[in-house]
């Protein structure tokens, strides 16, 4: 890894993670940590440009088929590709075919770029992760595995217990909050050899739990509001991301706005 490097482009692929929920902005977009990240590249860079191909709820076959070819064809320095977790928290899943997959995408996408930037996602603590946690554990062998092979470097949230904590994730208990976002940024950013900001592991000061009275009610909305849509999503075979376009498709100048940057 070359140490406080030039990044002239950046393409970043994947599902609801990369396209940034849900770190919401007042028009009702997403931001995220791909966009932080974008902004802080965008400003050591003249002309830096920037493209995300993120839809959420992609599988690993829909980003391999759909938007790996792409990236690659885009020839950018650096490219982030963060896939695999959509399939893992389905109620059936062939690990295999998901293998497959990832090193398809892998394989095309570590020759086209400078720095090809994998992940080991996040997790909420929480029964239900716990249930999903040995399929998440054998997802992450596989991208340390290609990472190995392909000279990719592996950005370990995973292992960051500050990102297991439930204050860090939204109410869907799905995706993270703006801070959990700006986290993952300088996260990633450290992994590129680049100048520290924070320490981004830091754990969030201590705060009393809420009540038991509190906690179902939050349960309860939790399940009616999120729960049970995923569910009949999966049942049904459909997808939030069903019909929508890729976030920002086009490899164009990225401008680091005030409103992007991490402070």
């Amino acid at each position: 890894m070359e140490m406080n490097a030039s990044y002239t482009s950046f393409v970043a692929v994947g599902d609801s993670f990369t396209e940034g929920m849900s770190d919401g902005l007042p028009d009702g977009s997403y931001r995220g940590w791909a966009d932080l990240l974008a902004a802080r590249l965008a400003a050591r860079e003249p002309g830096f440009r920037y493209a995300n191909l993120a839809v959420r709820g992609k599988l690993i076959g829909q980003i391999a088929g759909e938007q790996a070819p792409v990236a690659a064809g885009m020839g950018a320095d650096l490219v982030t590709l963060v896939g695999g977790l959509n399939d893992a928290l389905r109620p059936k899943v062939d690990m295999g075919r998901v293998r497959a997959h990832l090193e398809e995408s892998v394989a095309l996408l570590a020759p086209s770029c400078r720095q090809l930037v994998l992940m080991r996602s996040p997790g909420r603590n929480g029964p239900v992760m716990d249930r999903f946690r040995p399929r998440m554990e054998e997802l992450f062998g596989i991208i340390e595995e290609l990472a190995d092979r392909h000279g990719a470097l592996v950005v370990d949230l995973y292992g960051a217990p500050a990102l297991a904590d439930p204050r860090m994730w939204d109410v869907d208990r799905l995706h993270l909050t703006a801070e959990g976002h700006r986290r993952v940024a300088e996260a990633v950013w450290q992994t590129l050899g680049l100048p520290p900001e924070e320490d981004w592991r830091t754990a969030l000061a201590p705060t009393a739990a809420p009540g038991w009275a509190v906690r179902r009610s939050q349960d309860l909305s939790f399940a009616r509001r999120h729960l049970l849509p995923w569910i009949g999503r999966r049942l049904t075979g459909r997808s939030s991301g069903d019909g929508r376009p890729p976030k920002r498709p086009e490899l164009l100048p990225h401008d680091a706005s005030a409103a992007d940057r991490l402070s």
